[in-house]
């Protein structure tokens, strides 16, 4: 028997008039993904769009439609369409991309299959390790505080309705004259020392070559730090696991609703968190083996250096997920291409033959993107379900947005499967793929191996002395590896705004701000996604 809870029954996935919206929203988003990605290089959040949608579905006046005024159905319909929007673009596309580029097309296969299995790994592993120690749900994850206060506004109305819809004009209005604005939303919920080295980061990288001639990335300096801060953060997370003692978790930054998920929910224990990531990593250990295997690089390598491969292809997407998950939790941005990138700079530093790497590369850029996404949507859905207030609730909800995000990617991978040969044809493939393939065709020297090694020095020593909870080597080498000094000045412009409000006028200010820096964000994304839509449309 179904055991009831204080908040009801949480709605299935898979009951079939939820499911009929869940599939659409997903053929949509995988087609809008797609489109934006071989198009406009970039895949914009349609988590709101979703949300959205299922609102005015459900003030269709038809009795059949008023399931919809749920919101949590709303949040089922939200996580399908954002998940199959960058699970079909990042998760998909950009890694088949990478074997046309480069000729071999007869890898396009076999890159999809490993590309598929490890876009359902890396959903299943943050699945596992939200509200985790590692992960928590009282983290920042934008993307999913704009949402749940989105489709909040819409069901209750009233003073919170108003400050969002006042932040969501603020939002469409800055982005229309240029201003990151969820750089900006941002500012004002995330952790004030890892937003601080974002935007700083953001700053230096942006500036370095106007005002003093430098380009970092010919030096490979955002690359070197990124290798670093990845290593020590990998190190932390270890430690974590390894720590006997539950730690206080104070959080100078934490909002009054952080502080409240806290005591509502306990985080899952150090024994589930250490299974998962073992369990991630021996998933991610087979994938490597079925993409080496089917994609016939045991002809080409030796045993050694077959089975070096494997672990290493698994080792970096392992490391790929937590980076971009950790800046996707902190500041809604994650450098997934660069971080791709590094992976594929490794692999020609340890000297792996160009059909390993395009496989390689490919299976990075796999991972990451769809857990990050993920990790968004439980958070939306963890506000909309009370913030942990009724645990069982809670975990029925998020196991039911697990299934929706299944399906989503499901659905995701037979549209790319039907559609690639389109774009294809008319040479429409990922922008980033052809930097991936002009590094395997160009190759790297020992001087980059050198500036690596230097450069990841001081991205080593950031990250170890900010620790696990500021994430100041992570954030620090995201900004450097984007160039957009303007999110960088909005970054630091709000971080002060907030400072300012907050010692005026304290904790009372708390609820307010996070609901206007939700609206920013949600503004944001809405100008995005119907500016860039137009903007396919003209091209």
């Amino acid at each position: 028997m179904e055991k009831q809870t204080k908040h009801g029954k949480h709605p299935k996935a898979i009951e079939p008039f939820t499911l009929l919206l869940t599939v659409a929203t997903a053929v949509l988003g995988a087609l809008i993904g797609m489109q934006l990605i071989v198009t406009l290089g970039i895949t914009a959040s349609t988590s709101i769009i979703g949300a959205l949608l299922a609102m005015l579905i459900a003030r269709i006046p038809v009795a059949i439609f008023r399931k919809y005024r749920s919101i949590h159905r709303q949040n089922l319909i939200q996580t399908a369409i954002s998940s199959a929007t960058y699970g079909a673009a990042n998760s998909l596309l950009i890694p088949i991309g990478i074997p046309f580029i480069l000729g071999k097309t007869e890898l396009i296969m076999p890159m999809l299959i490993g590309a598929a299995l490890a876009m359902f790994v890396d959903s299943f592993m943050l699945y596992r390790l939200f509200n985790t120690d590692i992960f928590p749900a009282s983290g920042t994850w934008p993307d999913g505080r704009a949402t749940a206060e989105s489709i909040f506004a819409g069901d209750k109305g009233g003073k919170r309705a108003g400050l969002l819809g006042l932040g969501i004009a603020g939002g469409v209005a800055g982005s229309i004259f240029g201003i990151p604005m969820s750089a900006f939303g941002v500012a004002f919920i995330g952790n004030v020392w890892a937003l601080a080295m974002f935007g700083i980061g953001l700053l230096i990288k942006g500036y370095s070559m106007p005002v003093l001639g430098v380009d970092l990335t010919d030096s490979y300096i955002p690359h070197g730090f990124m290798i670093g801060a990845g290593l020590v953060a990998l190190i932390q997370v270890t430690m974590i696991i390894m720590k006997k003692k539950k730690k206080d978790d104070g959080d100078a930054s934490a909002t009054a609703e952080g502080s409240a998920q806290e005591h509502s929910m306990e985080r899952k224990s150090k024994t589930e968190t250490s299974c998962s990531l073992i369990v991630g990593f021996v998933l991610y250990l087979i994938v490597s083996l079925i993409v080496a295997v089917i994609g016939g690089l045991i002809t080409e390598m030796s045993v050694g250096m077959f089975i070096g491969f494997i672990i290493f292809a698994a080792f970096m997407a392992y490391v790929h997920e937590l980076i971009v998950g950790i800046s996707a939790m902190h500041s809604g941005w994650f450098p997934a291409f660069a971080v791709a990138l590094i992976t594929l700079i490794i692999g020609l530093l340890i000297g792996f033959p160009p059909t390993a790497l395009a496989l390689l590369v490919g299976f990075s850029a796999a991972t990451g993107p769809a857990f990050a996404d993920m990790g968004f949507d439980l958070k939306a859905g963890y506000i909309l379900r009370g913030n942990g207030s009724d645990p069982e609730f809670e975990k029925d909800g998020r196991r039911q947005q697990f299934t929706s995000a299944m399906i989503a990617f499901g659905i995701a991978l037979i549209v790319v499967l039907f559609t690639y040969n389109h774009y294809f044809a008319q040479d429409l493939v990922p922008p980033v793929d052809k930097v991936y393939a002009a590094t395997i065709e160009a190759g790297v020297s020992g001087d980059i191996a050198k500036e690596l090694l230097i450069w990841a020095i001081p991205g080593a020593l950031l990250q170890w002395l900010g620790g696990q909870r500021r994430q100041l080597g992570i954030l620090f080498s995201t900004g450097l590896l984007l160039t957009y000094p303007e999110a960088g000045w909005a970054v630091l412009a709000g971080l002060l705004i907030r400072t300012i409000i907050t010692k005026w006028k304290g904790e009372a200010a708390e609820a307010p701000i996070s609901i206007l820096a939700a609206g920013f964000i949600a503004g944001d994304a809405l100008y995005n996604f119907f500016s860039s839509v137009f903007s396919m449309k003209k091209g």
